[in-house]
C-alpha cells in the first residue's frame, strides 16, 4: 500500500501535482501552505552553496537598444537608443561547485539590468522551454538530479524515473540529449528568458512576450566524446574561456530578440502560451530586434561579483510585468527567499546586487549584516506626516494584471488545440534536427541510459521516446538493448 504524502507536521497533502490557483490561469494563492513549505524547505537544504546553479561564471556588461519597440513597451531601457549596464551568470543547474563544466547539463543564462527604474533581473537557460510547468514539482525534480542519500552518487535510474513519470519533461529532456546539452563555450550559446512575460506600453495596452538573446559569436556545441575529455582535464573550462576573451578584448555578444504575441490571441493560439514546457511558432510570432547585448568587463573580484550576484524574477520595472506562468510565478517567491537565507537579510545592499542607476527609498531595517540605512530622521513607518517616502501608483505604472477566474483549484492549464506533452519534442526531432543531429541524438540517449537506468524504469525510457517519435524510440530501444549485450551502438538515421 502507498504512503500517503504529508507536510512536516504529518497533515495529508492534497496534490503533488497542482498548485492552489484563483482559477485555472490565475496566480497562486499564498496560503497553499503546502507549496510554501516545500519551496521554503528546498530552499534552506544547502548551505551557503547555491542548491541550483551552484557551478557558474560571470561578468559585467551593456544592453544597447538599435530597434524601435517603444510601442510594445514602456520600459525604459528597452527605449530606442537606450544604454544601460548589466551583470551576468552562466551556470551548469545540477552540478556541485566543483563540478565540470562541460557535463551534460542545461545552462543557466542569468541576466540584471542596472536601470533607472530599478534592477531588472530577466532569470532564463539556454534552451526556450524547462521540465516542468508548475512549481510544486520543482524540488522533486532537482533532487532526481542530485546525488543519492545514501552513496551520494549521481544516478541515472533516478533522472529517467523521474523524467519518465512525468512526461511533460519530454521537450527539454530532447534539448538536454540533442547539440543543445553541452554547448562549446558559454559565448557560443543562445540564452532565453523562458517563461512568458508581460510587456505594457505607454497607453496601458497589454502584451505577451518571449526573450531571445542569439550569440553572435555562431551557435556551436561539444560532442559527448569532447565534453568528457576536456572534464577530465579543465574542470573549469568555460569559465576560463569566457574569463580570457574579455581580457584580450574578444567581448562576447548576443542580438536581443522578442517574440510579442498580443494579449487578445492567448486563449485561442494553438499551444497554451504560458507553459513552459512549450515554445511559440516563430512563424506565428516572428522574432523583432531589440538591440545587442555585449559582456566587456570581468569581475574585480569572483566572490564578490559573481558568488554573491542575486537574480529573482520578482524584481520587474515599469512597462514590465507577470503572466499566468505558473513556474514564473513561484519563482517570484522561491528566488528571494533563496537569497535571504543563502546570503543574508540585506542581500541587496551587496555590490553587484545594490540599484546603480535608481535611488533607493526603503522601509527596509536592521537585521544581519545591514550596511546602508536611513537617516534618522526619516520615519520607520508608512504611511506619516514627516517626509517619509510615500508609494507613488502613478511612478510605478501598471504591474500588469490580467483576468482570471478566482475560484480555487488544483489543476493543469486549459488545454489548447494542440496541446501534449510529446507534440513538441516530436517536431523538434522530425522537422527542426538535421540527420546528424539525430543522430547525436540517438546516441547520447543511448549512453546516457546504459550508466545504469534498470527495470521498470527502462521500459518506460523506451515507450516515452517512441511517444516522442516512434523511429526516435525504435533506435534507443535497439541501442540500449544491444549495449546491454555488448553489441555496437545504432546505425545511423536513414532520413
Amino acid at each position: 500500500m502507498t504512503k500517503p504524502t504529508t507536510t512536516n507536521t504529518g497533515v495529508p497533502v492534497e496534490s503533488d501535482n497542482e498548485s492552489l490557483t484563483a482559477g485555472t490561469q490565475g496566480p497562486i494563492l499564498l496560503h497553499d501552505h503546502y507549496l510554501i513549505e516545500k519551496l521554503a524547505q528546498f530552499n534552506r537544504e544547502r548551505v551557503p552553496e547555491r542548491i541550483v546553479h551552484a557551478k557558474g561564471s560571470g561578468a559585467y556588461g551593456e544592453l544597447v537598444v538599435t530597434g524601435d519597440v517603444s510601442k510594445y513597451t514602456k520600459a525604459k531601457l528597452f527605449q530606442p537608443g537606450a544604454r544601460t549596464e548589466s551583470l551576468a551568470r552562466f551556470s551548469t543547474v545540477a552540478g556541485e561547485l566543483g563540478s565540470p563544466d562541460t557535463w551534460r547539463d542545461p545552462r543557466g543564462f542569468a541576466v540584471k539590468f542596472y536601470t533607472e527604474d530599478g534592477n531588472y533581473d530577466l532569470v532564463g537557460n539556454n534552451t526556450p522551454v524547462f521540465f516542468i510547468k508548475d512549481p510544486i514539482k520543482f524540488p522533486d525534480f532537482i533532487r532526481s538530479q542530485k546525488r543519492l542519500p545514501g552513496n551520494g552518487l549521481r544516478d541515472h535510474n533516478m533522472q529517467w524515473d523521474f523524467w519518465t513519470l512525468r512526461p511533460e519533461t519530454a521537450h527539454q529532456v530532447t534539448w538536454l540529449m540533442g547539440d543543445r546539452g553541452i554547448p562549446k563555450t558559454y559565448r557560443h550559446m543562445n540564452g532565453y528568458g523562458s517563461h512568458t512575460y508581460q510587456w505594457i506600453n505607454a497607453a496601458g495596452e497589454r502584451f505577451w512576450v518571449k526573450y531571445h538573446f542569439r550569440t553572435d559569436q555562431g551557435h556551436e556545441f561539444l560532442t559527448q566524446a569532447e565534453a568528457d575529455r576536456i572534464a577530465g582535464e579543465d574542470a573549469d573550462y568555460h569559465r576560463k574561456d569566457l574569463w580570457e576573451a574579455i581580457e584580450r578584448g574578444d567581448f562576447p555578444s548576443w542580438t536581443v530578440y522578442v517574440q510579442i504575441m498580443p494579449v487578445a490571441e492567448a486563449e485561442g493560439y494553438r499551444f497554451n502560451p504560458f507553459d513552459l514546457t512549450k515554445v511559440w511558432s516563430k512563424q506565428d510570432y516572428p522574432l523583432i530586434e531589440v538591440g545587442t547585448w555585449t559582456l566587456n568587463r570581468n569581475p574585480a573580484n569572483y566572490f564578490v561579483d559573481i558568488e554573491q550576484a542575486a537574480f529573482e524574477p520578482s524584481n520587474i520595472v515599469p512597462g514590465i510585468g507577470f503572466s499566468p506562468d505558473k513556474m514564473l510565478l513561484g519563482r517570484v517567491f522561491s528566488y528571494a527567499d533563496a537569497h535571504r537565507y543563502r546570503i543574508g537579510t540585506n542581500y541587496a545592499q551587496l555590490p553587484p546586487n545594490q540599484a546603480r542607476a535608481a535611488e533607493v527609498n526603503s522601509y527596509s531595517k536592521e537585521g544581519a549584516m545591514r550596511y546602508y540605512y536611513n537617516d534618522p530622521s526619516v520615519p520607520v513607518y508608512a504611511p506619516n506626516s514627516f517626509g517619509g517616502p510615500h508609494a507613488d501608483p502613478e511612478r510605478a505604472g501598471d504591474d500588469g494584471s490580467w483576468e482570471f477566474d478566482p475560484t480555487m483549484v488544483r489543476a493543469g492549464y486549459i488545454q489548447h488545440a494542440e496541446d501534449g506533452d510529446f507534440t513538441q519534442a516530436g517536431t523538434l526531432v522530425r522537422e527542426v534536427l538535421t540527420d546528424e543531429q539525430r543522430d547525436r541524438l540517438v546516441s547520447n540517449i543511448v549512453g546516457h541510459v546504459l550508466g545504469g537506468v534498470r527495470e521498470p524504469v527502462l521500459s518506460r525510457v523506451f515507450e516515452y521516446w517512441k511517444n516522442v517519435d516512434t523511429d526516435l524510440g525504435k533506435r534507443v530501444e535497439e541501442g540500449v538493448r544491444a549495449g546491454l549485450n555488448g553489441g555496437a551502438k545504432p546505425a545511423p538515421s536513414q532520413g
